[in-house]
């Protein structure tokens, strides 16, 4: 029996109230502004310059959402075997299904290219906060954004530049990434293995998966070179040991005013909750038709599954009183501090009541957005490569300060080479994922508005998604290469993808446009100022919500006091495995771990929990100890970290990871990777 959402918004508040102890463990901590004094207070040891340095460049951020470690001198990079199916589903063909089979290269020379995959290690941090804020909020702010990357990066492929915003607009800094847009794949285990216990165990905890996968970086065809990579441990830790993990976390929302939580509770969440609901219902009654259509819709069904979970959970926080009323009392700081200071009044005005201004607009327009720009084409990667290349083709004769921010200079390379690579397109998910966006777009907006009425005309929307299926040339890269390179024919070509973008590019663009200038725009400036005043009140020992940037985080080794099932321990161990499985979905054993019980001790550590901050984004992040060494792989949370994105409760949440320990004795005498196990030790 799971906890419900409610009961962990309960907890979370009443954790959160209790002050400086909830605090012991919280925060993604930017590796310019990590607690040093804190950690050191509360564990006896902080890491020194040379072990952030040493970590932050190693620490790799993934495309698809995901963090990983360079774990060898020749690129090895350590991450989740889910932040990999998609590269094993590009791959797979009928009859060759490495998702549900798993993927192993015996030699370098078989490890395979993961179709328009890249990844970038973060070099320098650089604070821009001056030079960006004295421009406007708006286009003129994006294109001082734009120069200041280009300056850097230019057109430089192995480089890439971002000016991220932190603490809500409080600060900005250039972060300069080593870019690397060869990812291979070198092993993974059979999906079973790796997500043993399927979603009745996913955010739960005891757990017995090999969530693990390797991949390898080349640069000019030849495996990166690295001097100074992470190690794998071969011994896991014992309770109460320090733990760091170094990852990119997604977006969090712990800063939002009041005013902004209430939009997320009432309108936002509600509605993609229900979004993503019915589309689990096309992609489930579209996956028992043949083993083919479920091959084709694993992954997307998978990854729709895990966010509907999070965003219930997100939800359940959101709901409960007592979580909200700890929200109140936080922003009642701030708001007694103007109250109390007429300097800060001139200074910031009020910011809380600007932003419940723009969020009564972020209410009539957020729909519109969402559907015809945000979620353009619900996934679909012909759609979403036909955009891209209708929108290259018109911001391409556009000097650069009035493109897209998406079409600067600096971030073409990168778009160029996601949008070119030969990636395999699912026909099955692709036409099920038009028709849904067709009509939901048709739902949503109405009969009678005008992208509809040309979106549809007289088809209907399996029609339409029909034709694109049979017809476009989308997925042929050549084509995708042609258009890119000679925009003009853009134009010309009647493309059925290329053509239903065209449609109603001109309302998503307005959408996008209304949006930012009623909501985005403004409410970068009232952030600002509520920012600067959080500054001004409580100092700048906090750190800024996720963005998918690097961050630290710190805790130990600590089961749980569970309110439904008691004490929780921190391990689960080898002989569990075979314990919990039942041979029936999803507690069958993966294929490669049938018949082989004695092969490893029972006694082995297979998973363990930790009090770490960490939310989406972090999976495929290594758990370290305080020698910098890998001790463990994060995967997950348990449930009650779902409402993580808002509040973070040290009594409840936890990181849930791989041993190290096990991922070494699982290469070596499961799966016959012992040349794999020795790069990761040597």
């Amino acid at each position: 029996m799971r906890i419900s959402p409610v009961a962990v918004a309960t907890l979370l508040a009443a954790a959160l109230a209790a002050g400086s102890v909830a605090l012991a463990d919280e925060g993604m901590w930017t590796f310019d502004n990590f607690p040093a004094a804190r950690v050191k207070q509360a564990y006896g040891f902080t890491p020194d310059q040379k072990w952030l340095d040493r970590v932050r460049q190693a620490s790799v951020r993934l495309d698809v959402g995901c963090s990983g470690s360079v774990v060898s001198k020749d690129g090895l990079v350590m991450t989740n075997h889910h932040c990999v199916s998609d590269c094993e589903s590009d791959l797979s063909s009928l009859g060759h299904d490495y998702v549900q089979d798993g993927f192993f290269a015996p030699a370098r020379k078989d490890e395979k290219i993961c179709p328009g995959e890249g990844a970038s290690i973060l070099q320098s941090i650089t604070d821009v906060t001056q030079r960006v804020k004295r421009a406007a909020a708006g286009p003129a702010r994006a294109a001082e954004i734009a120069a200041i990357e280009d300056e850097v990066c230019g057109e430089n492929r192995a480089r890439l530049c971002e000016v991220t915003n932190l603490y809500r607009g409080g600060q900005y800094q250039l972060l300069v990434y080593d870019r690397y847009d060869d990812v291979r794949i070198a092993f993974a285990p059979e999906l079973q293995s790796a997500s043993f216990g399927g979603d009745p165990d996913n955010f739960n905890f005891p757990r017995y998966a090999l969530d693990m996968a390797l991949v390898r970086l080349y640069r000019d065809g030849k495996p990166a070179v690295f001097t100074d990579p992470l190690k794998l441990l071969p011994s896991t830790p014992k309770a109460g040991d320090l733990i760091f993990v170094p990852s990119h976390p997604a977006s969090t929302e712990r800063l939002l005013t009041n005013a902004q939580l209430e939009f997320q509770r009432d309108h936002f969440l509600p509605w993609r909750i229900e979004y993503l609901a019915q589309i689990r219902g096309e992609m489930l009654a579209e996956s028992t038709k043949g083993d083919d259509e479920a091959r084709q819709i694993s992954e997307a069904l998978g990854s729709v599954e895990n966010n509907l979970k999070v965003l219930k959970g997100q939800r359940g926080a959101l709901v409960e009183p007592s979580f909200f009323a700890v929200k109140a009392g936080e922003e009642k700081k701030l708001r007694d501090a103007l109250i109390a200071k007429s300097d800060l009044r001139a200074k910031y005005g009020d910011p809380f009541a600007d932003i419940a201004g723009i969020v009564a607009a972020q209410k009539q327009a957020y729909l519109p957005y969402q559907i015809l720009e945000a979620r353009y084409g619900a996934g679909s990667v012909l759609l979403s490569d036909a955009r891209a290349l209708v929108r290259a083709a018109a911001e391409h004769a556009k000097p650069e300060r009035d493109r897209l921010p998406e079409f600067s200079g600096a971030r073409l390379s990168s778009l160029e080479q996601t949008l070119l690579a030969e990636a395999a397109v699912h026909p099955v998910l692709e036409k099920l994922e038009i028709a849904f966006w067709l009509e939901k777009t048709r739902e949503y907006l109405g009969v009678d508005h005008p992208a509809v009425k040309a979106l549809f005309g007289a088809r209907t929307s399996r029609d339409i998604a029909a034709e694109i299926i049979l017809s476009t040339q989308v997925n042929d890269p050549g084509f995708r290469k042609r258009l890119w390179q000679n925009p003009q024919q853009v134009a010309q070509t009647n493309d059925p993808a290329i053509a239903l973008v065209k449609k109603a590019d001109d309302a998503a663009r307005a959408a996008r446009a209304k949006y930012e200038a009623t909501v985005t725009r403004p409410l970068s400036a009232a952030s600002e100022k509520v920012a600067g005043l959080r500054f001004d009140v409580l100092g700048k020992d906090i750190y800024p919500d996720a963005n998918f940037t690097l961050r630290l985080s710190y805790g130990v080794v600590k089961g749980w006091d569970d309110p439904v099932h008691g004490e929780v321990a921190p391990f689960t161990y080898a002989g569990g495995l075979w314990d919990r499985a039942t041979g029936a979905y999803p507690f069958n054993l993966g294929k490669q771990w049938v018949g082989v019980q004695g092969k490893i001790a029972a006694t082995t550590p297979f998973n363990f929990v930790t009090t770490n901050d960490v939310v989406g984004g972090s999976s495929g992040s290594p758990a370290l100890d305080r020698e910098g060494r890998i001790v463990g792989l994060v995967f997950d949370g348990n449930i009650h970290s779902t409402g993580g994105a808002f509040g973070f409760d040290p009594a409840l949440n936890r990181t849930v990871a791989v041993s190290s320990q096990m991922i070494a004795e699982a290469l070596r005498k499961i799966y016959g990777a012992g040349a794999l196990a020795d790069e990761l030790q040597k």
